[in-house]
């Protein structure tokens, strides 16, 4: 009988010790994962927009140039260790670049580039067309392409052809300074009386620039090749911009310039027999 209880003792005593074992085990293993849980941190990765033009190099929309092999496999941004808003190559007057990727860097600048003004801008000139979505956007679509840049629609006007500057679409010009520099490789022409500026360049063995008819459409340009003793208005017309001849009809102010406000309709071959035109030849 007292082996009997003996023995029931040591199962007891065995039961309890696995027991208290168990609990010691849990008790270990949970706390276990509670320190992993406070001690590790899973690193938020913010990934890049970058341009994808270049064969070498590329840039981001943190304002970054680098080598394309270099940029952050996970990322995609460049390491952070070259200059911000690199300018590297670039006319700041003309805000124009000779390389796609600095011309970005540069545009990205908050102090060269309103985020405001950009994010106001059409894509494209229809009117169904979005807006830009950020001034990388922008920077990286205006970069890539400008009409202004371009002479003969075929040819470029000088090695800086990668602009950024906000398109020339008012006559109000600001910065007649930023304009003027715009017209790089221009010959700018006073017209006859009724001539067209598809004859008035060809008169000096060059051609009339269709794209650059809308950068002279300020009346701080016009000022500074025509006298425009009767002040500077708007008009309508495919022959501006432009200026009245004096023997002209009251009606049309003599001696007063001429810019349009439908920038649709200017033309190199816009002529009237009252206006001496302002041409752009190359």
């Amino acid at each position: 009988m007292m082996e009997v209880c003996a023995s029931a003792s040591r199962r007891r005593n065995i039961t309890g010790l696995r027991i208290l074992l168990l609990i010691l085990f849990i008790f270990h293993f949970t706390s276990t994962v509670t320190a992993i849980r406070k001690d590790i941190g899973f690193q938020i990765i913010h990934p890049c927009k970058t341009t994808v033009q270049g064969r070498y190099l590329l840039s981001d929309d943190n304002g970054y140039v680098c080598n394309a092999v270099s940029v952050n496999s996970r990322s995609r941004c460049c390491t952070q260790t070259g200059e911000k808003f690199s300018c590297h190559g670039c006319n700041l007057l003309s805000q124009c670049c000779n390389s796609y990727e600095y011309c970005v860097s540069c545009c990205l600048n908050p102090a060269l580039t309103s985020k405001e003004q950009v994010l106001k801008m059409k894509v494209a000139k229809l009117a169904t067309a979005r807006t830009y979505a950020s001034v990388f956007d922008y920077c990286a679509g205006r970069c890539r392409h400008s009409s202004e840049s371009v002479v003969h629609e075929n040819a470029y006007i000088s090695d800086f052809h990668h602009c950024f500057s906000l398109p020339s679409n008012s006559s109000s010009g600001k910065n007649s300074t930023l304009t003027e520099a715009r017209l790089n490789g221009i010959n700018v022409v006073v017209g006859r009386q009724g001539e067209t500026c598809n004859s008035v360049c060809k008169l000096r063995g060059q051609s009339c620039v269709p794209n650059k008819l809308v950068v002279l459409n300020h009346c701080d340009i016009i000022e500074k090749y025509m006298s425009c003793k009767g002040s500077c208005l708007a008009s309508v017309g495919a022959d501006q911009p432009a200026e009245v001849v004096y023997d002209a009809p009251m009606h049309l102010n003599p001696g007063s310039c001429l810019y349009t406000e439908t920038l649709s309709i200017l033309s190199c071959n816009g002529s009237h027999q009252h206006t001496r035109r302002l041409c752009p030849c190359a």
